[in-house]
């Protein structure tokens, strides 16, 4: 029906041009014919503006609906779960989010796709469990901490806020301005010392990946780390340490996230955490059969739990190819050896100057994800678990980035993709952030059990 009056108001509004410029170059033998055809003019193009305006107001030109879909990406607040900085972020002019860079976040390119928040994120690679070692990661990750106070605080205050609370978001972007919050990547971030929970909350965090690539002193990874020794399993799940820092996480009101952990770390944790859990940038292993990936009896339990999924954008977890996954392992050591740096030294393998060129070919040999694969897996969770357990998330400057979602400045893609599928407005602005921003607030709110 929507799509018919459409047509009929596009086809007949030149029409009426088209009349009147004809009545108006002939000549009248008196004005009251004049009035009378401009009265009939008038009331035609006053229905056809009705009619626009109850379609939607598109552009006469555009039969796709891009004035709508821009409207209701506006409308929504859109928050991305997991964006990756690098430590020297805000230290260093190729890292400053206050201009274009080559970073797929900055505020340009936020401001371009209408992406109104993101986690900017706290991560620190595994290593061998060494005191040493633990020193030098929490060096790592205070100077991420300063580098993302240092843009909200100091540099770009007037454009992002840094939000401590649910509450804070909505104020912040109700303000006009950009939202940032922080997460944490890796819980071998605090070492051994559970005091480093409470000091990094004070400091934003408002979730911690237990785990990364590599088991750590609180739980398994899904993905051990052979040179480092890992066996398959190492705690059984959550160590006795990790229970602890579960129960503080929930003292605090962190958020517990189960990205990258065992399938018997994250049923444990789930489990003994007191509040909703989160999946802060995983894919659902049904279409993607990935290690990192959520089974449907673990999406079933966060779920249960009122925990939220946050689908990743990350070519990898959204489609499997072996043959693109060893191109790139292939590049990245070569590159490590090139430079004497470790083969999982992502941050400055991905600097040299071999990355670029090797990356591209393997981009044009093993094209990468679409929008709508990564769409898929969104559909596939909402069918699974519900539309109230499901959100968005990129991996953006930590390996994330789609055909389609190249960057903050293509989010509107993926609200396009949704709005394409049936979704409404409601359901939209839930996966965008609102699922999320609930489970936060339950969180919050599990500090005082």
């Amino acid at each position: 029906m929507h799509h018919d009056i459409s047509l009929f108001v596009h086809g007949i509004i030149p029409n009426i041009a088209g009349l009147a410029r004809n009545f108006l170059g002939q000549k009248s033998e008196n004005n009251k014919g004049m009035n009378e055809m401009m009265k009939q003019l008038s009331k035609l193009g006053f229905l056809c503006l009705v009619i626009l305006a109850l379609t939607g107001c598109d552009d006469p030109q555009n039969g796709n609906g891009e004035a709508d879909i821009q409207a209701v990406h506006n409308r929504i607040m859109t928050l991305d779960s997991h964006v990756d900085i690098s430590s020297d972020y805000t230290f260093e002019p190729a890292f400053d989010p206050g201009k274009l860079t080559d970073m797929k976040v900055d505020l340009p390119k936020m401001n371009a796709g209408g992406l109104d928040a993101a986690f900017f994120v706290v991560y620190v690679g595994q290593t061998a469990r060494t005191e040493e070692n633990y020193a030098i990661v929490k060096k790592d990750a205070l100077r991420k901490f300063a580098a993302i106070h240092r843009m909200t605080d100091e540099l770009y205050s007037d454009q992002i806020g840094l939000a401590y609370s649910p509450e804070d978001v909505r104020r912040i972007h109700k303000e006009g301005r950009k939202v940032a919050i922080i997460g944490i990547e890796n819980g071998y971030a605090i070492g051994r010392d559970i005091a480093l929970v409470a000091d990094y909350y004070q400091r934003g965090a408002r979730y911690m990946t237990l785990a990364h690539n590599g088991h750590n002193d609180i739980c398994d990874s899904a993905q051990p780390k052979e040179k480092l020794g890992d066996d398959q399993a190492e705690h059984g799940g959550v160590s006795a340490f990790g229970k602890q820092v579960i129960g503080e996480m929930n003292r605090l009101g962190m958020m517990v996230d189960i990205s990258h952990v065992s399938v018997d770390c994250m049923t444990q944790a789930v489990t003994l955490s007191t509040a909703p859990a989160i999946a802060s940038h995983s894919g659902a292993r049904a279409l993607a059969d990935h290690p990192r990936n959520l089974t449907d009896a673990q999406m079933r339990l966060l779920a249960a739990r009122g925990g939220v999924m946050q689908l990743v954008a990350y070519t990898g977890f959204v489609k499997l190819d072996p043959a693109r996954g060893a191109a790139i392992d292939a590049l990245m050591e070569k590159i490590a050896a090139l430079h004497g740096l470790a083969a999982d030294d992502y941050e400055n393998i991905e600097r040299a100057a071999e990355w670029s060129s090797g990356f591209g070919e393997i981009n044009r040999q093993f094209p990468i994800a679409t929008v709508k694969e990564f769409v898929d897996h969104i559909d596939y969770a909402v069918e699974v678990i519900g539309i109230d357990h499901v959100g968005i998330s990129s991996d953006f400057d930590g390996g994330g980035g789609i055909t389609g979602w190249k960057d903050a400045s293509e989010s509107l893609n993926v609200t396009r993709e949704l709005l394409a599928r049936g979704y409404s407005e409601k359901d939209i602005a839930k996966i965008w952030g609102g699922n999320l921003l609930r489970v936060w607030a339950e969180a919050a709110r599990g500090r005082w059990r």
